[in-house]
């Protein structure tokens, strides 16, 4: 179940989109904490106008925001591990493709989902 949206300023380059996410579901995957890997949904949403500070040349930042929401009943600990896990693999994915080309952020949010969510499989 677990829902993973990364948000990805234009000037962060990821070469393979649909390997970058693999590799962060693999490691969702592996850390042991859900049911199947058919339940680990991940998705890129590119950001095309954004903005970092007040100045231009602070343009040459650019930031990785993750946002993973996970059934309630993990406990905090376990939540910052998956944080630490994600960011771990943003990094090291990421950071031979950039040539420094920008100074990334990257960001961690892990929420529990609110206990009104409904899903329902369409075959």
């Amino acid at each position: 179940m677990p829902h993973l949206t990364i948000q990805v300023t234009p000037n962060v380059m990821i070469a393979h989109e649909e390997s970058f996410l693999k590799a962060l579901n693999q490691v969702l995957w592996d850390s042991g904490h859900f049911g199947k890997p058919a339940d680990i949904k991940a998705r890129i949403v590119p950001i095309e106008t954004f903005l970092v500070g007040v100045e231009d040349d602070e343009q040459r930042n650019g930031f990785v925001y993750a946002h993973l929401k996970i059934m309630s009943g993990r406990d905090e600990v376990i939540r910052h591990q998956l944080a630490e896990l994600l960011t771990a693999a943003i990094e090291e994915r990421l950071h031979a493709q950039q040539s420094g080309r920008a100074d990334i952020q990257i960001c961690v949010e892990v929420e529990e989902i609110s206990a009104i969510y409904h899903k329902k499989m369409l075959s």
